[in-house]
């Protein structure tokens, strides 16, 4: 399921999941979002516009309700960045959806966007990047998450976390039980993408 909520290429996403082998359903509906297999949550743009967009269509609490039930959610770039507790944009700060702490802020870089290919360092274990642990990845972004603040403690799993470098480290992936996100753009990652995209349709159950 691809929540449609007026932000992200929700068409070339939906074509991704298709080739990865998922039955792909886009809605702006609640109780379909909250009652799918899965939930993509894509986001193009800015912080505060992609979090008003969420919040206009109550997108905040079909990701909070899917969570509490333990149901996957999958964000992808700005998608990623809204799972965080806030964001600031060029002295514009938001509140994201809080389900991780800390900030996203913008990349230490000299050059940004930070546009194109890129090598990631996923964790060992990862699911997302089980056989392409090696592969490149598509990023178009200024802004991102730069530090990890969420201490969990068994009988919780640790959580997977995947760094990438343009100007220092960030994340390029986190995956926490349910929650999962990259902030690249696997529906523009080629093969790679979609083998990214299978191997988490594959955790689905």
């Amino acid at each position: 399921m691809l929540l449609d909520y007026g932000s992200g290429n929700v068409h070339s996403a939906a074509k991704a999941l298709e080739h990865a082998g998922a039955e792909v359903q886009v809605t702006a509906d609640r109780a379909a979002a909250l009652e799918a297999d899965g939930l993509v949550v894509p986001g193009v743009g800015a912080f505060k516009a992609v979090m008003d967009q969420l919040r206009a269509v109550r997108g905040d609490g079909i990701v909070d309700g899917r969570l509490a039930g333990g149901r996957p959610v999958l964000g992808i770039c700005v998608g990623m960045q809204v799972l965080f507790e806030r964001g600031v944009e060029r002295g514009v700060d938001t509140e994201g959806l809080g389900e991780w702490p800390g900030t996203v802020t913008e990349l230490p870089a000299p050059v940004l966007p930070h546009m194109g290919w890129n090598t990631v360092a996923p964790d060992e274990g990862s699911a997302l990047f089980a056989g392409i642990e090696h592969e490149r990845f598509y990023f178009v972004h200024s802004f991102a998450a730069q530090a990890w603040q969420l201490d969990v403690m068994p009988p919780f799993p640790t959580p997977r976390l995947t760094w990438a470098e343009h100007g220092g480290p960030f994340l390029a992936a986190v995956e926490n039980g349910p929650l999962s996100a990259t902030q690249f753009h696997p529906e523009k990652s080629s093969d790679a993408g979609i083998r990214l995209l299978a191997n988490w349709l594959a955790t689905l159950g």
